[in-house]
């Protein structure tokens, strides 16, 4: 304990002292679920804390082994976890199928994959290191759904009272029957670890002669088995599990209250958010992705930016100087990427290519840029800095690049484009990004009346309309 207490230590040099001692206090005396799974945004929600700088604290953490990083796809319906993966790497380009709601997905990093942290079981040893041993509702609430379902305890005993007819834990080569009497409902018969499912529509008269059915599971589940129909009455449920590991069938009612249930959510830290986090891009490098993968993502604003005249300026006051001033523009310009929820993809000469999660977040940064090229100029009493600005929105495909997570498509193509049309000071954006609510109303406040244009961008067939921020 006493090396975990040093790791600690050294992380408040590199991270925000006041969320260790946060990350810290819950390692120490939190509950078992608490340290499953950690929703960073809840965490910092419940603590008052800057997400930012949570997400940051965490990732430092996980990068000195204290917490295990897990990249979740997600089922959009139901929020059940799909397929749990230690890097992002092993994400899968076919389908996922969730058997309780019978809908395949392809993995999107935009909403349906959420990055969470589980403490390591070298730092401290909880439940959820072997989910084979959790209680059925735990492992449906810690295992089965992910962070972003709201499942307190009120909702977790609704869940078994209400919602379920009946559940049984089946270890491995057993057998078991059980007697239900079933309403008329649909039911689900859904089993968390194979993640299979069997429909039951219940309809027509009631009876009183007993229904059979016979469900086994195996190492190779089939995720649906159809939907039967039934009717109101007793049911003897045969099951065999033929699987290598302990398997936890539930019967459940598939109406309002069950929808209520799992329909409570809250926000989580999303693959598209940890892709734009500076911090992750610094500190997990090798993770990101592999060569081969192409990862669609069907929003992401992109800023570009420029130093005009720079070949200009290193004539006009040397090369040491110009130097000077060039690195005292690229710190300003980082230090307000990271602080709008950026993150920089590359540098390519005087050229900065940054990626946000929001519109807003972008234009503001390109408004606080604006300002300090004016705040750095007037120090000197000059006006050698001048930043071409273009912001645009849009679908992409994060992919690696020399060794580098970067991104590829029309609309990168078009946000350099778009930057190239500025002149001066003046910042060019899209529609996509202007018709952001969030982008007028900050635009409104600060009294900024857009010029709008068509512009003929090199590369692009037809003429865009574009919004010069004055």
């Amino acid at each position: 304990m006493s090396d975990i207490k040093a790791q600690f230590s050294l992380l408040r040099q590199t991270a925000d002292p006041v969320v260790i001692d946060a990350i810290q206090h819950v390692v120490e005396g939190g509950e078992d679920h608490e340290l499953n799974r950690i929703n960073v945004l809840d965490f910092s929600k419940r603590r008052g804390l800057d997400e930012e700088k949570v997400i940051s604290g965490f990732l430092h953490a996980a990068r000195l082994g204290l917490f295990d990083l897990s990249w979740n796809v997600l089922c959009p319906g139901c929020g059940g976890v799909l397929g749990a993966h230690s890097t992002l790497k092993s994400l899968r380009p076919d389908d996922y199928h969730c058997g309780l709601c019978a809908c395949g997905y392809e993995a999107s990093v935009d909403e349906q994959v959420e990055v969470a942290f589980t403490v390591s079981p070298r730092v401290r040893h909880i439940a959820a290191h072997d989910p084979n041993s959790l209680p059925v509702w735990e492992y449906y609430k810690q295992v089965f759904w992910s962070s972003g379902v709201d499942f307190d305890k009120e909702s977790v005993a609704a869940l078994a009272d209400e919602v379920t007819l009946d559940t049984i834990e089946l270890p491995a080569g057993e057998k078991a029957v059980l007697s239900l009497q079933l309403p008329k409902e649909f039911i689900i018969i859904f089993e968390p670890v194979t993640h299979s499912a069997q429909f039951i529509d219940v309809q027509g008269e009631p009876t009183r002669e007993r229904q059979q059915l016979s469900l086994v599971y195996n190492k190779t589940p089939n995720p649906t088995g159809g939907t039967r129909t039934m009717r109101p009455g007793p049911l003897r449920l045969s099951l065999d599990n033929q699987a290598d590991l302990r398997v936890l069938p539930s019967v459940f009612i598939a109406g309002d209250a069950m929808h209520h249930l799992i329909g409570k959510r809250k926000p989580f830290l999303t693959a598209k958010r940890m892709l734009s986090n500076q911090t992750f891009r610094d500190v997990f490098k090798a993770d990101n992705l592999s060569v081969d993968q192409r990862l669609k993502i069907t929003s992401l604003t992109f800023l570009f930016t420029d130093l005009k005249g720079s070949t200009a300026l290193y004539e006009r006051v040397g090369d040491l100087a110009a130097f000077d001033l060039v690195r005292a523009h690229f710190r300003a310009l980082l230090e307000i990427i990271s602080a709008e929820k950026g993150a920089v993809v590359k540098t390519i000469g005087d050229a900065v290519m940054a990626t946000f999660i929001r519109p807003e977040h972008a234009i503001v940064a390109g408004l606080r840029m604006r300002a300090a090229m004016d705040a750095l100029n007037a120090a000197r009493g000059t006006e050698d800095l001048v930043v071409k600005i273009g912001i645009h929105e849009g679908p992409c495909l994060a992919v690696m690049l020399n060794e580098r997570q970067d991104y590829f498509g029309q609309t990168v193509n078009i946000a350099a484009r778009v930057q190239s049309l500025s002149t001066s000071q003046e910042i060019h954006i899209t529609a996509p990004v202007i018709e952001a609510p969030a982008v007028a109303a900050i635009l409104e406040k600060e009294a900024i009346r857009p010029i709008q244009k068509e512009a003929a961008l090199r590369g692009i067939a037809d003429k865009m309309v574009v919004y010069e921020i004055p």
